[in-house]
């Protein structure tokens, strides 16, 4: 089965990295988590998460013109991208990525040390997406990594779209 995060109502800032953890959050037994998105936000493209150390999550906040919402926990900053945002990508190795936004504990990193992921970033539009090419570019561009689009790749796409 799976736990999942309670996101807060929609907060009365913008942005809120200090605020404390808002919202009740179910457990399950298992060991896998599912980010759920604030109610009144449609995930019409199904969605899933990039997750980052903080330190380049807080930097990356302040470059992107439009952010979606943004969870965090005491290691991590995950980003709301539309479900397939990994296909011929190559994400930064220090990044990880969710599958339906769903991570997995296979580090012991949700044992009682770090809190669970909360809420940080309501978008002010009614889209939970943050636009994953921007975020992939200034990712990379934050930790000094040349953008790659298919992991044999780093001249860039293959072929035109």
């Amino acid at each position: 089965m799976d736990r999942q995060f309670v996101a807060p109502e929609a907060p009365e800032t913008r942005e809120m990295p200090e605020a404390p953890s808002l919202g009740a959050a179910r457990l399950w037994r298992g060991h896998r988590g599912r980010l759920r998105l604030p109610d009144g936000l449609p995930a019409r493209l199904g969605y899933d998460a990039v997750g980052m150390p903080t330190d380049i999550g807080r930097r990356v906040m302040k470059c992107l013109p439009r952010i979606g919402c943004v969870f965090a926990d005491d290691q991590r900053w995950w980003w709301i991208v539309p479900s397939g945002s990994n296909i011929d990508v190559a994400w930064p190795p220090f990044t990880s990525y969710a599958v339906g936004a769903r991570m997995t504990d296979l580090s012991g990193e949700y044992s009682g040390r770090s809190r669970l992921p909360r809420l940080i970033h309501h978008p002010q539009d009614d889209s939970p997406y943050t636009p994953p090419i921007p975020l992939y570019f200034m990712t990379c561009h934050i930790a000094g990594i040349r953008p790659r689009w298919s992991p044999g790749d780093a001249s860039g796409p293959s072929r035109a779209i």
